[in-house]
């Protein structure tokens, strides 16, 4: 399938690892160009010394200042989309967290997310055109074991882009959530380290039993995530908005799952 990718541009944040990587790796072998966001630069650079389409910003995006970093480097390009993505919250269960916790959580997880959204809109809507991909969790839609923080901060954004894409139907961008089961990342990794220590039981145990949750019986690829994530970045998907799609092995049991 022609995705209709060539020489579009889009920013991916979170670009150096995970889905991120995965997602910025997949635009440029279909022909895009992109602005990769991420905090360490030197990551980034070997992730530019892989295509020449890729551009570089090394900031961290739960920031103010790097909004106006991201913007610069944009420029008077027209940004055919935008993967709004970066690492969660801390692991951690409910009577652990102190309030300082949950103001962290809103900075890292929420606000950010509304500021870059606030910024590239009015311009895609000028255009008539634009996709913004949000990268949750599975937690959207049934919450994660000693998660908190991110269970309640990304339903907080689930609620922002579904009325935001009521707000804005026919202005021809669309806004959807990908929300992610147990895939094989370093943010999983460090989900599994949590459950180990906290329940004193083996990290190669806590990944079993992660995997037995799944409906297929085992952690995800970043790589097949991608791909869903380039379809709906394409003109393909220009009937669906509003959506928050997890991609998690048949974890969500749920029939709205």
């Amino acid at each position: 399938m022609n995705l209709y990718l060539t020489d579009k541009l889009f920013l991916v944040g979170g670009a150096t690892s995970g889905f991120g990587k995965a997602i910025t790796e997949q635009l440029v072998a279909e022909g895009a160009k992109v602005i990769a966001v991420a905090r360490t630069e030197s990551k980034l650079k070997d992730l530019q010394d892989k295509s020449n389409d890729i551009e570089i910003v090394a900031t961290d995006l739960s920031e103010e200042s790097a909004l106006d970093k991201v913007l610069d480097q944009i420029g008077n390009r027209v940004l055919t989309g935008a993967v709004i993505n970066s690492g969660g919250p801390p692991a951690m269960p409910v009577m652990d967290t102190k309030l300082s916790d949950w103001d962290e959580a809103y900075k890292t997880v929420v606000r950010w997310k509304i500021a870059l959204t606030q910024a590239l809109l009015p311009k895609m809507m000028d255009n008539g055109y634009g996709r913004l991909l949000y990268i949750e969790s599975v937690s959207t839609k049934q919450p994660v074991e000693n998660l908190v923080l991110s269970n309640a901060m990304r339903l907080a954004v689930t609620g922002y882009v579904k009325t935001l894409s009521q707000e804005i139907g026919s202005s021809g961008v669309t806004l959807n959530i990908l929300g992610p089961g147990y895939h094989a990342t370093q943010r999983m990794e460090n989900l599994f380290a949590k459950n180990s220590q906290l329940k004193g039981i083996s990290e190669a145990e806590i990944r079993k039993t992660f995997s037995e949750q799944t409906a297929v019986k085992k952690i995800g690829n970043p790589d097949d995530f991608a791909s869903l994530a380039l379809w709906l970045l394409s003109p393909h998907s220009g009937y669906i908005t509003g959506q928050t799609i997890t991609i998690d092995g048949g974890l969500v049991k749920g029939t709205m799952g």
